[in-house]
């Protein structure tokens, strides 16, 4: 369980601004030789026209933590138009708060937003637009409509100092998650916002404070709420941070990972042994998937699709409801299992979480074929008519990744290599076969995505 850490730095109230504390530069690890040379340039740029630019959110929290930022967002009261004249490389999106992106060589993009006084899920209604100069607001405005108070930080290059309006440095001093404003009212009007505070509490080790854990526990079931697609972009990120260890408890602790994955309910809400037994399993398999990530980042090797995570996910739910990886199967009643996962899995989460149909049926592809592993393990090795098959390879790594969470040990570098995915994916069979069948892949192969940016589950943006 969350332990909120008891600080009498913030009053009890729900308004957590404070005077402005401005931060000198020999009190804050940050100066400006720690900023991304792109980024640098805009504000420097921003700064000579005669407008106001301050590196903002994770950009100025990871500084101060001593991590690398993935991304160096800047605020400035210039207005988008403004902005498009100052950088002629420039392009502007978003249709209820215009953000104009700055491009540069490689690829790369700084993106600068004009301070704003609302957040764009602090407006009543899916149309309710309000007129393009009624968004802009004031440095104190901007920090109040953030998430956070970690996030609601801002650096300027000029002084090199440090902008505070709502305590937020002293949060990071003392590793604490605080939503900004009232929890109850932030998390109804976005109650994404809970997946970023617990995501945050479990990447840097933070406790989250007492009435914000409070109000994460009341309003856990309004994640439903939410587009589908969203959840699911959040949650791959949690999945891929590898913090997702860390994650877990909070998340089931919460409510949110029950909201997420429903069907786990009774299975791991029961008071039994065998749900205090898929509990802890759930926590090693979202260890072994942070294991996973990291040997694959460190030795510059492709890392998983989302549907590998999920699948891994949901191997307790499956040997819960049908027992295949401890009761030996065929392969004819392997299929008709498969059949029967796959309804659980667009019954369960298929929807809610907007996952592409032909995706769904890759999940349910690891789950069985997994089954077809453990009943055919020979000593750690496998005939040759299982080893043949066009999935093994694919198949044996997830093998390797689910015993790994089951013995508490690390993945062996050799299995990811060889199991890693190529440019072009490869098929997993649906329907498994024995030996002296054919091996000629299913008719239907799912439609999956070569080689396209931008799809999360296949979808596309």
């Amino acid at each position: 369980m969350n332990q909120a850490k008891e600080i009498d730095t913030a009053p009890d109230t729900t308004d957590n601004s404070c005077a402005v504390i401005v931060i000198p530069p020999h009190k804050h690890p940050i100066c400006n030789s720690m900023i991304d040379k792109d980024a640098l340039y805009v504000l420097r740029k921003l700064q000579d026209a005669g407008f106001a630019g301050y590196l903002v959110g994770g950009g100025v929290r990871d500084l101060y933590l001593g991590k690398e930022p993935k991304d160096f967002d800047i605020s400035t009261d210039a207005h988008p138009g403004q902005l498009r004249k100052l950088f002629p490389n420039s392009n502007t999106i978003g249709r209820r708060f215009r953000l104009v992106q700055v491009f540069f060589k490689g690829g790369k993009t700084i993106e600068v937003s004009t301070l704003r006084s609302l957040s764009e899920y602090d407006l009543d209604g899916p149309e309710a637009v309000l007129a393009p100069n009624n968004t802009f607001g004031t440095l104190h405005e901007d920090a109040r409509r953030r998430d956070l108070t970690i996030n609601s930080l801002f650096y300027e290059i000029k002084n090199c100092t440090i902008i505070d309006y709502v305590n937020g440095s002293q949060d990071l001093a003392n590793s604490i998650i605080r939503i900004v404003g009232d929890p109850d009212k932030r998390l109804t009007r976005d109650p994404v916002r809970m997946m970023r505070a617990i995501r945050h509490a479990a990447r840097n080790g933070f406790s989250i404070e007492e009435q914000s854990w409070k109000a994460i526990c009341t309003n856990a079931d309004k994640l439903r709420l939410c587009p589908p697609s969203r959840l699911r972009d959040e949650l791959l990120k949690d999945l891929y941070s590898e913090a997702s260890g860390a994650w877990f408890p909070l998340a089931f602790d919460s409510g949110l990972f029950l909201t997420l994955f429903p069907f786990y309910g009774k299975i791991l809400t029961a008071r039994s042994e065998n749900a205090r037994q898929q509990r802890e399993l759930l926590g090693k398999l979202f260890s072994a998937i942070d294991n996973l990530n990291s040997l694959s980042k460190t030795n510059n090797i492709h890392r998983q699709k989302d549907f590998f995570l999920i699948a891994l996910l949901l191997t307790p739910f499956v040997e819960s409801r049908y027992q295949l990886y401890t009761t030996p199967r065929k392969g004819g009643a392997l299929f008709q299992y498969a059949k029967q996962i796959r309804q659980d899995i667009d019954q369960g989460i298929g929807i809610h979480l907007n996952l592409r149909k032909s995706l769904r049926q890759e999940v349910v592809n690891y789950l069985i074929n997994l089954a077809l592993l453990i009943h055919n393990n020979q000593h750690g090795n496998w005939p040759n008519w299982l080893k043949k098959k066009s999935y093994f390879k694919r198949a044996r790594l997830f093998y390797h990744c689910y015993q790994a969470a089951l013995t508490n040990t690390e993945l062996d570098l050799e299995n990811l290599s060889q199991g890693a995915p190529k440019d072009s994916i490869e098929h997993v069979a649906t329907r498994t076969t024995s030996p002296g069948e054919t091996t000629e892949e299913p008719r239907h192969k799912p439609a999956l995505v070569k080689n396209k940016k931008g799809g999360i589950f296949g979808l596309k943006r």
